[in-house]
């Protein structure tokens, strides 16, 4: 989906490429980056961590697509890959890719549950979505936000697939068409088992330790037979 963000990159030289000069760039405010795609070669930058995050963040997440301007070049592009600090959760790193608006391309959109299921609200089942995201191909301004999954017909025991999803103008989906989406279930016996046998285990109070009774067998064998008078 096309945005009015207008991502300003930096070019970095050769010469300020590596971990103490990635450092530095953080502590500036902003964090480096690769720029690939479109038949181009390469190029190495910096970004804005706040901007990336706001695209990251949005209703079109990594699928946004922006305007990226390096110097005087100014092409279409969208983020493909981030990473994160494992702590304090700040960018450290993204990979950004131009884009042809008129050349298809191969994204993985969100999948969200709409409706009622009767297998929950008459059966009292348990919605389990099994897809999260689901692999498609189309031009770039034909990314759709997420794609809608009807449960509203989902019976318990049931399983709605890919196959299932809407389609339709030049969305094509590459995840296999029989791959579950969701399915209603039940809780399992075992896990209620589990629980019975930890109330009576609680109940019939600790046994005694198995050390302590082999102690009290040792100690009376060892002790010598008393002596014929």
């Amino acid at each position: 989906m096309n945005s009015k963000e207008v991502v300003e990159a930096q070019a970095r030289p050769d010469a300020s490429r590596g971990k103490n000069e990635a450092r530095r760039l953080r502590v500036s405010g902003r964090i480096p980056a690769v720029v690939y795609g479109a038949k181009k070669d390469a190029v190495a930058v910096s970004v804005d961590p706040k901007q990336i995050t706001r695209i990251l963040h949005s209703k079109t997440g990594h699928n946004t697509i922006f305007d990226l301007k390096i110097g005087s070049e100014e092409a279409k592009a969208m983020i493909v890959d981030w990473q994160y600090e494992p702590i304090k959760s700040q960018l450290l790193h993204i990979d950004l890719k131009r884009i042809a608006m008129d050349v298809k391309i191969r994204v993985k959109v969100p999948i969200h549950l709409v409706g009622e299921s009767p297998g929950v609200k008459a059966s009292g089942g348990i919605m389990d979505q099994i897809l999260r995201e689901v692999e498609v191909e189309c031009l770039p301004g034909d990314i759709p936000s997420h794609v809608d999954a009807d449960v509203s017909k989902l019976e318990y025991g049931h399983v709605l697939r890919v196959s299932d999803l809407p389609r339709g103008g030049t969305l094509k989906f590459i995840t296999d068409d029989n791959q579950g989406v969701a399915h209603v279930t039940s809780v399992k016996e075992e896990v209620v088992a589990t629980v019975d046998a930890t109330a009576e285990a609680v109940a019939a109070g600790p046994a005694e330790p198995e050390v302590i009774k082999k102690g009290k067998q040792d100690a009376e064998e060892a002790e010598p037979p008393a002596k014929k008078k």
